[in-house]
């Protein structure tokens, strides 16, 4: 076969595979996942084979320099691409952390802004409301709980907020139910959207209800002193997982031009990654509620100042994570 026809022949195939080749390398540095096929069905280490196969009859028949070139050079960036050595998975895992998932709550910001809406304006209300009408506490909240409450943060007790000789029992307790609540705001999405916002509601009413009553009864000091440490961590989680919760709820009611089950699924990969952070932020809120927050002797000036370091290093993670690094939401 002349040259001629040799390259007539597969030219299509070998600008095929060098357009994937460029668009793998933009997928790779944006951490998305590309299509292993080609047209006609035929996948990648086919077509990679396929190129191998005609190089060597190039070198056989004696064809131009230049051809051959080009052909080993098509060989080369496909053997790179394909059998390069995986990324180590503790890399993987920091890149997620701060740059994967700070884009991907960026990438959700209005289902996040409205789930930050539905949990800190009724917590913020219902505090303000109890300040000057402290007896609707006893719509909110059970007796028990308003007794357990005003002894937990009682000013004249020795421990803060719990006995502080129970740190690793406390650390693994707030796992299990920092972790749960993430979740159950998460997966109520499923319900068109409407268990995510009964929950951050209800989360927000709670806490607000709590916090106003502690406050207007004269427990505030040691309240504040307890939550202000783990609270950056723990509130923006909530707020993340019911972002999450709500796109999903979003995708099921309007899909647009997707299928629904199409949307839907998008929907939860989305939300699988962005619990995979919420799950990190509550850990480390846990982490800190079990071994900082129910310290007694540190003063309300070192908790807070704690607090806004700790506060300026979330909203700051999230706001400029991923920045400038090659990444796509």
């Amino acid at each position: 076969m002349r040259q001629e026809q040799f390259v007539t022949r597969y030219q299509q195939e070998w600008q095929q595979f060098e357009n994937w080749l460029q668009q793998r390398g933009e997928q790779r540095s944006r951490k998305t996942t590309p299509s292993a096929e080609l047209p006609g069905d035929e996948t990648i280490p086919q077509r990679y084979r396929r190129l191998c196969q005609q190089l060597a009859l190039a070198q056989h028949r004696g064809y131009s320099p230049q051809l051959v070139e080009h052909l080993q050079q098509l060989m080369q960036r496909g053997h790179n691409l394909l059998y390069r050595t995986p990324t180590p998975r503790w890399q993987r895992a920091v890149e997620f952390l701060f740059a994967d998932f700070p884009l991907a709550v960026r990438s959700q910001a209005a289902s996040m802004w409205a789930a930050c809406a539905l949990f800190v304006l009724p917590l913020v209300g219902i505090f303000v409301l109890l300040q000057y009408k402290p007896e609707l506490v006893h719509l909110l909240l059970e007796p028990s709980q308003i007794t357990q409450m005003e002894k937990m943060y009682d000013p004249n007790a020795d421990s803060l907020g719990r006995d502080s000789g129970t740190d690793w029992a406390m650390f693994g307790h707030y796992i299990m139910n920092n972790i749960s609540i993430g979740l159950r705001t998460f997966a109520s999405g499923l319900v068109a959207g409407i268990g995510t916002i009964l929950v951050l509601v209800f989360n927000g009413i709670t806490i607000g209800a709590v916090a106003g009553h502690l406050q207007q009864a004269g427990y505030g000091e040691p309240f504040w002193r307890f939550v202000v440490g783990h609270a950056p961590f723990e509130l923006t989680a909530i707020v993340i997982a019911g972002g999450a919760g709500l796109q999903l709820g979003l995708r099921l009611l309007a899909p647009g031009r997707m299928r629904r089950v199409d949307a839907l699924v998008e929907g939860g990969r989305i939300g699988a990654r962005l619990c995979l952070g919420v799950a990190f932020m509550l850990l480390v809120a846990a982490f800190i509620e079990a071994f900082w927050s129910s310290i007694a002797w540190v003063p309300m000036w070192g908790k807070l100042t704690v607090s806004a370091v700790l506060w300026l290093l979330v909203l700051g993670w999230l706001w400029r994570g991923g920045r400038g690094g090659g990444h796509a939401h």
